[in-house]
């Protein structure tokens, strides 16, 4: 009885650290990383798709981020997704591929993020108690 209540919490307590680690791989830091949009949604033919299911993504620069949708047809749907996400990049498309650029962060930026981060962070306590 007390072991398997020991490991139904030690289960529980694992999910709730996968899941603060996986925000906070959500988090801009100063190199373009294909975890800040991979989970934005995208508006696909009627159905709401996370983007990794409809692009792969490459990053030829620190600050640079590519998009290369498996189907052409999707390209505008994704720079909308984009657009309307909080990023802060504008998407830039040649019909092929789209380009994020992401610009230096700013100081004021950078304290939204650590305040962003310390209530992920606390939330994932609030999880483990």
């Amino acid at each position: 009885m007390i072991e398997e209540t020991l490991l139904d919490a030690m289960e529980k307590m694992a999910k709730a650290c996968d899941h603060v680690q996986a925000q906070f791989l959500g988090v801009r830091t100063g190199r373009a990383n294909a975890s800040l949009v991979e989970r934005i949604p995208v508006e696909y033919y009627g159905a709401t798709v996370p983007l990794q299911q409809l692009a792969t993504f490459q990053v030829p620069e620190a600050r640079m981020l590519i998009v290369k949708p498996h189907d052409r047809g999707s390209i505008a749907a994704i720079e909308k997704a984009i657009q309307s996400s909080d990023l802060g990049v504008s998407p830039g498309n040649d019909g092929v591929v789209i380009r994020l650029s992401f610009p230096m962060l700013t100081e004021e930026r950078r304290k939204e993020y650590v305040k962003v981060v310390k209530n992920m962070a606390e939330d994932g306590r609030i999880a483990l108690r």
